[in-house]
């Protein structure tokens, strides 16, 4: 019994461990650094396509600088040094069929090109590049670092309850069950979390697209698109996102509550409709010219294995990556 009890400890206490742990800035920006180097091979090098995307994304993060220099913002954006923020942010365009935009939380952010290629016009692409970036400025991928640590030592405390009750014949398995609820329970619970994290992702975006000079009217454009297409079918409960139309509602609600001066933010978009669809087409033909490669599919498959950042649930593509990415690691682990 002493020997289960002291593998046992060993198995749990670095869980308990990450309880106490709190992501940096550093470690965050770390870990983005290292997903990218898994990702760059489906980031399209295409030089129009390139500087066009950050243009755009520059527009956002120079507004939302002068913003942070005013003070800006919720507490966890005021906590840390934040001029990393605003000094080298990239944002890829990237080579995937997945419908979705996402940010690893350090200096990248993805836009993925079926979103490009499905977006109606720059003022709806750019309303889902000042969400991303809005993770950015608030911290989010940090406060969900935070959570996991939660999640992993409430799910070893749970652990260390289900072998104390189990019989003797009975510890371990007691503890994998007991481990495996106090799992389940945390995600659930940190769904709550994640919707009020994506709704204040709305909240940054919106305030920086539109001081950005974009048409306030038109930020929750993509949503209503989302709508039509059918992907708010999914009770908020059960969702990582809020529902699409209460997005819509907060977005029209936000426009309503814009000061007078608004009207003197607007400015042109950076290229006139014509331009814009024409480097949707060079994002198609990039996208139908690439050869496949295992590196391609690799990045491919951890882009679509990414959370959705777009629906209010992960899309039947999203979900198969994810268990295909998971069933490739617990070979890895053989």
């Amino acid at each position: 019994m002493k020997t289960f009890h002291r593998s046992f400890t060993l198995l749990i206490l670095p869980l308990l461990l990450l309880a106490v742990g709190c992501a940096s800035d550093k470690q965050v920006m770390a870990q983005a650094d290292d997903a990218h180097g898994q990702i760059k091979p489906a980031v399209i090098s295409d030089p129009a396509l390139d500087a066009y995307v950050q243009l755009i994304g520059d527009r956002i993060v120079a507004v939302a600088e002068e913003m942070h220099e005013q003070g800006y913002g919720s507490e966890a954006h005021k906590g840390e040094d934040s001029e990393w923020m605003f000094k080298g942010t990239q944002f890829h365009m990237v080579n995937s069929p997945t419908l979705n935009a996402f940010t690893t939380g350090g200096q990248h952010v993805y836009l993925y090109s079926e979103l490009f290629i499905t977006s109606k016009t720059e003022d709806e692409f750019a309303a889902v590049v000042a969400h991303e970036f809005g993770h950015i400025y608030g911290r989010h991928v940090q406060k969900g670092m935070n959570r996991q640590y939660a999640i992993l030592a409430g799910a070893a405390a749970a652990a260390v309850g289900g072998a104390a009750v189990a019989g003797e014949d009975n510890r371990m398995t007691g503890a994998m069950v007991g481990g495996g609820v106090g799992l389940a329970a945390g995600q659930f619970l940190g769904m709550g979390f994640t919707r009020s994290d994506e709704d204040e992702a709305d909240k940054i975006g919106f305030a920086f697209y539109t001081r950005a000079g974009y048409d306030p009217n038109k930020f929750a454009d993509f949503f209503r698109s989302m709508i039509e297409k059918g992907y708010d079918k999914s009770p908020e409960l059960t969702s990582s996102h809020p529902k699409l139309a209460n997005r819509v509602t907060n977005a029209e609600r936000r426009v309503k509550e814009l000061p007078p001066v608004a009207k003197q933010w607007r400015k042109p978009n950076l290229v006139g409709h014509a331009k814009f669809v024409e480097y949707q087409n060079r994002a198609k033909s990039y996208a139908a010219k690439t050869p496949k490669d295992k590196t391609l599919e690799a990045a491919q498959l951890m882009l679509a294995a990414f959370p959705s950042c777009v629906a209010p649930e992960d899309l039947p593509n999203q979900k198969a990556a994810q268990q295909e990415l998971m069933q490739t690691m617990e070979k890895q682990k053989k």
